[in-house]
């Protein structure tokens, strides 16, 4: 029998910017916490750390990139909870400036991650969102900057009102393409993978909201978020931000009140609404 306890997931989350939303979750959200990662070892390890904390957190094994791994996810929040009222996308990944990887490998590796298995997160969980579930897609104020580099008619699709997750797909796969024949930039796109990856993941985000709004239930509030610059392992340690402030906004998300109307679609940095464009 399914228990009617409320239940949050996190992805990526045995460390950085995940591990501080997970730390904020376990001391302010009535339910149960899970942390998310690849490797088991790595995230019982974090689970520990945390109870040396008198944290309880809970930890499923969950690789974004392996689809069979998200099902296995669902599966076990169905049986287990019945649903899902709290989702966290916040694994991702990002090359260093200095790796030696070639750009065209670095566009289909990031967008890969990033943006299709984000996707697939949510097409696989959405199912099981509960009336007043809240959806927190981690994104980056490396988004605003990069589609300010855009050309205005590849700016122009993003920014479409009528832009549908195909229409989404099919502009990062022409992305990726253009990167594998080195002809993005003349095709209107700035030369950053992750920057692309984190567009995708914001328009993703208003796209969702347009979505879930014509659902039937109730009250699912759905935003993007930029965490801020944030000491991690991700930034090479050179944010200012600790991992709980990175996470305060996040949190603040996933913890939004009953029948909030605002914000709801919106980017959100600081825990404030920016105009994203």
């Amino acid at each position: 029998m399914a228990s009617s306890r409320k239940v949050a997931v996190v992805t990526g989350s045995n460390k950085g910017i995940g591990f501080g939303i997970v730390r904020a979750l376990c001391k302010s959200y009535d339910g149960d916490v899970f942390l998310t990662s690849r490797d088991e070892g790595r995230g019982q390890t974090a689970i520990a750390d945390l109870n040396k904390e008198g944290l309880q957190p809970k930890f499923h094994q969950l690789d974004i990139n392996d689809r069979s791994s998200i099902e296995q996810l669902k599966s076990f929040l169905l049986s287990t909870y019945g649903g899902l009222d709290v989702l966290v996308n916040n694994a991702g990944i990002a090359y260093k400036q200095a790796d030696p990887a070639p750009f065209p490998e670095q566009a289909e590796v990031t967008c890969k991650t990033n943006v299709s298995a984000t996707l697939d997160v949510c097409r696989i969980l959405f199912p099981l969102l509960r009336p007043h579930a809240r959806v927190v897609n981690v994104s980056s104020f490396v988004s605003q900057m990069t589609i300010q580099k855009c050309s205005p008619a590849v700016q122009g699709r993003f920014k479409d009102p009528s832009l549908t997750m195909d229409g989404l797909e099919k502009i990062m796969q022409e992305f990726v393409d253009a990167a594998k024949a080195g002809k993005h930039q003349d095709l209107g796109f700035p030369n950053s993978a992750y920057g692309m990856s984190k567009v995708a993941v914001t328009v993703m985000s208003f796209i969702q909201d347009r979505d879930i709004r014509k659902d039937s239930r109730e009250d699912i509030v759905i935003n993007a978020c930029c965490p801020g610059y944030v000491d991690t392992d991700m930034s090479s340690h050179k944010g200012p931000k600790t991992i709980d402030q990175g996470a305060d906004t996040p949190v603040y998300l996933a913890l939004l009140p009953p029948n909030t109307t605002s914000p709801k679609g919106n980017f959100v940095s600081d825990r404030t609404i920016k105009q994203w464009e």
